[in-house]
């Protein structure tokens, strides 16, 4: 690391707590080091109540851009001078660009999470899909299979604060696209029983199967899979959750959340620099 950091070097960072668990520095700095770019990318612990005064000073220390996790997605957006629309629409953000001083947030988890699908060889424009979740990375994903052309979407999550979020994403999305959102309780089963076995892909954005979660899963057992149902979970830590050993043994295709960790951080990476993460080299680094 050393041997690259120079005077001219450019400062990328992620601000999240807790964030020393974070793939994304070896993810960055050896895209960098692979393409000969003089960037660094460092991991910083902040929270809700440093988080304005941690964007003003990354403002003036002039870095190019960071990433942003959680608690921080959706208290950013109040701080930043302007929001992407699929932003706009989740109201949430996980990087920045910093363009002379103007700060624009965007959020990359839904892009990632239909190039990690299309990347696996699943085809999921004009196909069912229900989501399990209603936070900022579950929203981006509802949001993006949306706009790109799912047919059907339904919604899933527990009446707690995010589920009002949940009716309000489901709104925007009915009237700026063609495609048919409902929202559901999770308590529901009989309903997610249902929508399950009329769906294409199963993706759970909840915590489930995170520490310390591990032996969690969203839904009550494995009955509710089918082998020709796709599932995805977006946790990547660990490697194969509880959910995810349910689909094996069932039959289903499945993954995690490695190629969405992977392909949103390669979107935010062309923001930044213009230039295309060279994938293929990293997919070999981190799994």
């Amino acid at each position: 690391m050393t041997e690259r950091v120079t005077g001219h070097t450019e400062l990328i960072g992620l601000i999240a707590y807790p964030i020393r668990h974070s793939m994304s520095p070896t993810m960055h700095n050896e895209s960098f080091k692979k393409l000969g770019l003089d960037y660094v990318y460092v991991c910083f612990e902040v929270d809700n109540a440093t988080l304005q005064a941690t964007v003003e000073g990354l403002r003036a220390m002039k870095v190019r851009g960071f990433n942003v996790s959680m608690p921080n997605k959706g208290p950013i957006t109040q701080y930043l001078d302007a929001l992407s629309p699929v932003s706009q629409i989740v109201g949430a953000c996980n990087t920045v660009v910093n363009d002379n001083g103007i700060l624009t947030g965007t959020i990359t988890d839904g892009v990632g999470a239909m190039q990690s699908l299309t990347t696996e060889g699943v085809e999921y424009i004009g196909k069912k899909m229900t989501v399990l979740g209603a936070g900022g990375a579950a929203t981006a994903i509802e949001v993006q299979a949306a706009l790109d052309g799912v047919r059907e979407l339904t919604i899933f999550n527990q009446k707690d604060a995010f589920f009002e979020k949940a009716q309000d994403t489901a709104k925007k999305l009915r009237e700026r696209t063609n495609c048919i959102v409902n929202v559901y309780d999770l308590a529901d089963h009989a309903k997610l029983r249902e929508e399950l076995d009329n769906s294409d892909i199963y993706i759970d954005s909840t915590s489930c199967g995170m520490k310390p979660l591990e032996d969690v899963v969203a839904i009550p057992d494995k009955s509710y899979l089918r082998p020709d149902l796709i599932v995805m979970d977006t946790v990547y830590a660990p490697r194969q959750t509880k959910l995810l050993q349910w689909a094996e043994e069932i039959g289903c295709k499945n993954f995690n959340g490695l190629g969405m960790m992977l392909y949103q951080g390669a979107a935010a990476f062309k923001l930044w620099t213009g230039k295309d993460m060279p994938v293929d080299f990293i997919k070999e680094v981190l799994f």
